[in-house]
């Protein structure tokens, strides 16, 4: 099976959302498939990283401490920016095309033989697939240690079937209702999920409702809490020289500040932009330390710091130069409107007085409106469009779902289209921010050709 026809055939089960809570919430399904390929998953050290927002990013400060640490590390996240490859990385670097298709073709027909043997009622989702790939990839790599990034809930999401050395609990905010529940302590529930007996369980306080319902099950379960607080800073720190309304160099944008780690005080720099970040940043260091105490070696204070300074994370506020066929752009994955808010927090922060022209997708199942109430008194302008997803929004639905927001959305039918119509309203001096939907965000940085 070729590349463009396994991922033709991954994309054909439908997205990984539009299936049926039933069918996507049945870790007995992942365990048999999983099974019928000589379980994978148990030939994994891993780290699983669960929360609303900021997994990714605390998942991709980790893998690069562990990298800087010398050990070979997996990376399983999602959804993509371009492609699908970018879910699955070793040392940062992506499946291959023929790697990914070579292992596609061995869970898929594992799939069939199990489904057609009565073993399996219909074939695996999306995310099962796609989780099913990356474990058989991880183990047939012999990795170090894979950190994976829960797709959705943790109780019953797919990648909940391994037995982590560590679990980390990120922010949690209202998102995906349909699937996790209408309340912070019901999705706090369901993120809770991930964590285990004797296992350590890296935190950081948060929303009451969510404190309560993961210190509960902390105690319930005799899970090992361990509290990231004493890495995160306590004053806000340097952001070095540059800030995105100054026009130098971009590279110059980093946080920086000391901290203890390891008995030895490091100078963090993150390339991680946004105050919200540094949570992040806390719990992957506290992840990798309680990972050294468990005999990974190479997990030095020195390790640490390298790791920080040499994260990527490409989608989240990463900033494009200005050049003379485009202005300067921020591309932020800000997709619910806590994102939404840790956006508009760092704009506030870094760019008070530039004209900000926002190009905005998102999918229909968001809190458009929120999002827009949000982030729109920002702008001087605002480009309503949507992504080449069954799933997006319309322009005009966008507009509808705004119309609390006292400024006229001006609609584009595609990304190409707004990204040209932004240009004309940025002219010299505006700032454009492409954002909301991943989807957006990938398809501007594709067509202004970003490397990922």
């Amino acid at each position: 099976m070729s590349y463009e026809t396994a991922v033709a055939h991954m994309y054909g089960l439908g997205h990984e959302l539009a299936t049926t809570p039933s069918h996507k919430f049945d870790l007995d399904h992942m365990r048999v498939l999983l099974d019928g390929l000589e379980n994978p998953e148990r030939r994994l050290a891993a780290v699983l990283i669960a929360g609303t927002n900021g997994k990714g990013s605390t998942a991709a400060t980790l893998t690069a401490i562990l990298q800087a640490a010398g050990l070979k590390t997996g990376l399983y996240t999602s959804p993509h920016l371009v492609r699908i490859n970018e879910r699955i990385q070793i040392n940062r670097e992506a499946i291959g095309d023929h790697d990914f298709a070579g292992t596609h073709d061995l869970v898929d027909r594992t799939a069939e033989r199990l489904v057609s043997e009565g073993e399996l009622p219909w074939h695996p989702s999306f995310f099962e697939m796609l989780t099913a790939i990356a474990f058989e990839y991880f183990a047939r790599e012999k990795v170090d240690i894979a950190v994976l990034e829960v797709g959705m809930g943790g109780r019953l999401d797919a990648t909940n079937v391994v037995e982590p050395r560590v679990s980390v609990i990120t922010d949690i905010a209202l998102d995906h209702q349909k699937f996790l529940g209408n309340s912070i302590a019901e999705i706090a529930r369901e993120k809770a999920g991930i964590l285990r007996r004797g296992v350590a369980a890296v935190v950081l306080p948060q929303a009451p409702a969510a404190n309560d319902v993961i210190g509960n099950a902390i105690l319930e379960l005799g899970a090992r809490a361990l509290s990231a607080v004493p890495y995160v800073p306590p004053v806000s720190p340097d952001r070095g020289s540059y800030t995105v309304c100054s026009g130098r160099d971009p590279a110059g944008y980093i946080s920086r500040y000391p901290l203890q780690v390891l008995g030895k005080e490091i100078l963090v720099e993150t390339p991680l932009v946004g105050r919200h970040q540094l949570r992040n940043v806390a719990l992957a260091i506290a992840a990798a330390e309680e990972l050294g105490r468990q005999g990974w070696a190479g997990i030095t204070a020195e390790t640490m710091e390298r790791g920080l300074r040499e994260t990527h994370w490409p989608g989240r506020f990463q900033l494009l130069p200005a050049t003379s066929d485009h202005p300067e752009v921020v591309f932020d994955v800000a997709h619910n409107p806590a994102g939404a808010w840790a956006l508009r927090s760092t704009l506030s922060a870094t760019c008070e007085d530039r004209p900000l022209i926002f190009v905005f997708g998102a999918m229909r199942d968001k809190a458009i409106g929120e999002m827009g109430e949000i982030l729109f008194p920002l702008a001087r302008s605002v480009i309503a469009t949507r992504a080449d997803n069954p799933r997006a929004a319309t322009p005009e639905e966008i507009s509808e779902s705004s119309r609390r927001v006292s400024m006229r959305l001006e609609p584009s039918p595609d990304v190409r289209s707004a990204l040209v119509r932004a240009k004309s309203l940025a002219g010299s001096q505006g700032l454009v921010v492409v954002t909301g939907s991943i989807y957006i965000v990938g398809e501007a940085m594709r067509l202004l050709g970003v490397r990922i």
